[in-house]
């Protein structure tokens, strides 16, 4: 009876091409498959936590903001009641039946808890929200508006602070400590400071002493406040279905204001943050981004310390969500590969033997082929007879190539030749082509981006144009009406005059920018030495005060076909700035030369100086709208609506600089027919 083969027959030895096709075969599927699916599992995993992470960091990000905004809208409303004449006039007649009114309407307006004017004594003179006297002022907020700077900050109340301030304040600021796991161990059983949204302004009067109008709102038990953030973080359907948001806000690692519960319908109130996220938080000033126990479960959790005014840790600022049905899904979604995964081995392994047999042997004769091949003689061949499947089709081409490869190894020498030189070629067209392509691509951005720019500015200078025309009218209204009484508050209405005026101007500029069309001066023939001349006295003033000397160099022939008064706007631009950059003094040469440029004879006039100069970012956005380096004094238009009046005549504004050696503006524009 004979032997059946054993395995050692069925695979061969182990340099055979049969155990090499087996193992082709089954190694990926039993071997590689598997690691990379473990490998990909634990990546899988990892970034699935990752991508919590991510998403409770960037709902941190957004809870910050809007707290931060808070802070920010209460300071500047503040600021903006502290600077309106309203104010001024009603405290300078001493009144105070209507002082207190206006400060009442103002309290609730901003939904502050209290509102009062003090001086540098603490004494309180009128107050809404509080029967306060006197009080501390002592607070960096309130010192920093006293000495007038409006401020604002997150600061913590004790008791006595409450108490002073109101009663009730004291009494909403209470919350009775509950016991809760994993706490940092503390003896307080009550929690009885207030966190505060504080912020101060000044309101100063002539021949009065310095006044700060200080307002504050308590966070404690503000559940409209931490609500709207949890609804700004968390709307609906942004988590899957299970898993529930949840934002708190900290006094210190106390929660003072949170939606998460300790049962159904009773708000997690006075329990505290666990010692883990304590000392990380409040202790290390981290931001904690990491799963963390959260009164009774376990959240994705994101916190952040809240500094006070004094520059110390008082609080945290927390987000997060469950984490159980994530962990579910990702148990689920894995436990679903691997069976799958499995389920398909089971299946495919008895296939891949079975269809393996029939691929042994024309694959050894091949191989035979092969090696007498590398080994030089090209005479070799298979000689295998046409079969109907894919094995035989190899081994009926892999002769045919054998036939050919002596053929063509000349003439792929010979074409290998040819086609560096043409490689070569064409890669120096691709080159030129792609620096083309640059320059237009670079082109097409800059139009793309002035024109979105220019609807822009177009739309908010209309805009502005009705409120600046209301003020004006309302200005003279309020004359009229003040009349000889109007010289008491002279400086200030003339300060109105003048600030409407420059909102005029620079309204005038966005216009010029957005529109330029309907600004178009009549064309004239020009002397570039007259231009030149005649917008010397315009600027006589701002050099002399300088000290700056000028030299002039006119050279050129030519006239040049431009409106006078659009030229001599951006001379006198050219020429302001130049100055500005030379504000301890130097030279200015103003010069204009014959040029031909693009084919075409032309003026080029340039305006250089000895200044401080410019970096090369600075230059390459130099023609940008709104860009400037005079911070508060320039609006950024003046060099974008000179370029463009120029390029208008089919001219070319160019600058070069560097930082120490000044800066040279060369003006071209072709010759008047």
């Amino acid at each position: 009876m004979a032997e059946k083969p054993g395995i050692a027959t069925f695979f061969g030895p182990l340099r055979s091409v049969r155990f090499r096709l087996l193992a082709i075969a089954l190694l990926p599927t039993l071997v590689i498959l598997p690691l990379l699916l473990g490998v990909t599992m634990v990546r899988w995993s990892g970034k699935f936590d990752a991508l919590l992470i991510t998403k409770v960091n960037s709902d941190l990000t957004v809870a910050h903001q809007y707290l931060a905004t808070i802070l920010e809208n209460t300071g500047e409303r503040l600021e903006a009641i502290s600077n309106s004449a309203r104010i001024r006039e009603i405290v300078s007649k001493q009144d105070q039946t209507p002082l207190k009114r206006f400060l009442e309407e103002n309290r609730e307006k901003l939904g502050l808890d209290f509102l009062f004017l003090v001086d540098a004594n603490g004494n309180v003179s009128a107050s809404a929200g509080t029967d306060a006297g006197k009080t501390r002022v002592d607070w960096p907020v309130r010192a920093a508006a006293l000495g007038g700077k409006a401020s604002y900050a997150m600061d913590i109340f004790s008791e006595q602070d409450l108490v002073a301030l109101s009663p009730s304040l004291a009494q909403r600021a209470r919350l009775d400590l509950v016991p809760t796991p994993n706490a940092h161990q503390e003896d307080r059983t009550v929690e009885t400071r207030g966190m505060m949204i504080h912020a101060a302004s000044p309101l100063r009067l002539p021949g009065s002493p310095a006044l700060a109008l200080v307002g504050g709102r308590l966070l404690n038990q503000n559940l409209d406040f931490i609500d709207t953030i949890n609804d700004l973080v968390y709307r609906q359907a942004s988590l899957p279905e299970g898993s529930q948001g949840t934002a708190t806000l900290f006094l210190d690692d106390v929660r003072i204001s949170t939606n998460v519960r300790l049962f159904e319908n009773r708000r997690a109130l006075g329990t505290r943050v666990s010692e883990a996220v304590h000392s990380a938080v409040l202790g290390a000033g981290q931001v904690w981004l990491d799963s963390a126990f959260v009164v009774n479960d376990w959240y994705i959790s994101a916190y952040e310390p809240l500094v006070d005014s004094y520059g110390k840790r008082v609080g945290m600022l927390y987000v997060g969500f469950l984490e159980a049905p994530f962990a579910q899904a990702k148990y689920e979604t894995l436990g679903s590969v691997i069976a799958a995964f499995l389920g398909i081995t089971i299946i495919s392994i008895p296939v891949f033997l079975r269809w393996a047999r029939g691929i042994f042997k024309p694959l050894e004769r091949m191989t035979q082929t092969i090696s007498q091949v590398d080994d030089g003689d090209l005479g070799a061949r298979t000689g295998l007879p046409p079969t109907g499947d894919e094995i035989g089709q190899v081994a009926v081409h892999l002769d045919e190539l054998l036939e050919r490869l002596q053929q063509r190894e000349g003439e792929l020498r010979a074409w290998n030749e040819e086609l560096n030189v043409r490689v070569e070629q064409r890669t120096q067209e691709l080159q030129l082509a792609n620096l083309r392509l640059e320059a237009t691509t670079k082109q097409l951005v800059m139009s793309e981006k002035l024109a979105t720019i220019g609807e822009i500015t177009a739309g908010v200078a209309h805009e502005i144009n009705n409120p600046i025309a209301v003020i004006q009218g309302n200005l003279e209204v309020a004359r009229s009406m003040l009349g000889s009484q109007a010289n008491v508050a002279k400086t200030e209405f003339n300060l109105i005059d003048e600030q409407v005026d420059r909102i005029s101007r620079i309204v005038g500029k966005l216009l010029q920018f957005a529109r330029p069309e309907e600004f178009a001066g009549y064309v004239e023939r020009q002397s570039p030495e007259t231009v030149i001349s005649d917008c010397m006295p315009l600027v006589k003033h701002v050099l002399n005060r300088a000290g700056i000397e000028v030299i002039r160099q006119d050279d050129a022939t030519g006239l040049l076909a431009m409106n006078r008064t659009e030229l001599q706007q951006v001379l006198v631009n050219l020429i302001v700035n130049a100055a500005h950059a030379m504000p301890e003094g130097g030279t200015l040469t103003l010069s204009s030369v014959d040029e031909e440029r693009h084919g075409s004879q032309g003026v080029a006039m340039t305006v250089a100086d000895t200044g401080v100069g410019m970096s090369e970012d600075v230059v390459a956005r130099i023609f940008d709208p709104f860009f400037t380096t005079k911070r508060q004094e320039g609006t950024g238009l003046g060099l974008s609506v000179s370029q463009m009046l120029i390029a208008r005549q089919g001219g070319e504004i160019t600058v070069e600089s560097s930082l120490g050696a000044g800066t040279a503006f060369t003006i071209w524009l072709p010759q008047a027919l």
